[in-house]
């Protein structure tokens, strides 16, 4: 008899979209399933920046958890969300086609505040925060926490916030995408943002065949350029990170691009590379070293010392 494959999720509601999207693909193929959702520390925890929970796996340890200890057999998470070093004996099963990879800022329906000095703006992320800081030295950016729908409610009920920055990938799945807002094109997005991960137990040859075959080549490899690039430069801490790759298939190429910023903003160490498909293994490692080499060590430094404070 086919096994229900148990999918693991976090119960907000961008979360359970991506779930029912991966629970609707696996029916498609043949297979039953059942949604199991459970909250996440990150999701209780609301009063804490995110870099002050020690980030790695806030969202994705409880789900960990719960598929070591045999409750759930698959857990669907944003990618960007995973840790670059999954657990022992939990295996990546399928990244699914990526959607966006976009930030967008969602505003009031006026846009003077980004030319006036000391406008306020809000995010979670230390990435987007010294993006930001680095384009607007003279805003400030203050921590907003929730799931999407209660940061986009904050940003409409706030008097200080002009606008909040977003995923636009996460707004379009919920249909959350508001009128106001602008595309950063500018911004270096998250590594693997937009980019679904189904992760599986290792020896759970039943679930890894079901979910392979979601398993989008593209996206897959992009993701990984990104995450090795994370990986190389960050060494287990968290810091302001972006990196994007994408292939171009006219030319059978591989376009990256990294950046590495000081919390503040105040420096930005970016590399930009052009490589044929076939060299794309260690793509990511390469253009972090080069980082590295170029003054991201003092960086990084700095940024361990900052956050550990």
């Amino acid at each position: 008899m086919k096994k229900t494959i148990r999918i693991g999720t976090r119960d907000s509601e961008l979360a359970l979209w991506q779930a029912h999207t991966v629970e609707k693909q696996l029916n498609e193929l043949g297979y039953t399933t059942e949604i199991i959702a459970v909250k996440s520390e990150g999701d209780i925890v609301l009063d804490k920046p995110l870099y002050e929970l020690g980030i790695t796996g806030i969202f994705t340890k409880t789900l960990d958890v719960a598929m070591i200890q045999g409750k759930i057999d698959i857990a669907v998470h944003s990618m960007k969300d995973v840790p670059t070093q999954l657990p022992n004996g939990i295996v990546q099963g399928a990244v699914l086609e990526r959607a966006s990879t976009l930030d967008i800022l969602v505003h009031k329906g006026n846009l003077d505040f980004l030319t006036q000095e000391n406008s306020t703006i809000a995010s979670s992320s230390l990435r987007r925060k010294a993006s930001w800081l680095h384009k607007y030295p003279t805003h400030h950016v203050e921590d907003i926490r929730g799931n999407v729908n209660t940061r986009i409610q904050k940003v409409t009920d706030s008097e200080t916030w002009s606008g909040a920055i977003f995923a636009e990938a996460g707004l379009e799945r919920i249909n959350l995408k508001p009128e106001n807002f602008i595309a950063l094109d500018w911004m270096i997005p998250a590594p693997a943002q937009g980019a679904m991960l189904v992760v599986c137990n290792a020896d759970d040859f039943f679930s890894l065949d079901a979910v392979s075959q979601l398993n989008h080549v593209e996206t897959e490899i992009c993701t990984y350029i990104e995450r090795q690039f994370l990986r190389t430069l960050e060494g287990g801490c968290t810091a302001p990170i972006g990196a994007i790759a994408t292939y171009n298939e006219k030319e059978d190429v591989i376009d990256f691009t990294g950046v590495l910023l000081s919390i503040d903003g105040k420096q930005k160490l970016e590399v930009s590379k052009k490589v044929d498909v076939s060299e794309w293994k260690k793509l990511g490692f390469n253009c972090a070293q080069e980082i590295l080499a170029n003054g991201g060590t003092v960086v990084m430094t700095e940024i361990k010392e900052k956050l550990k404070k």
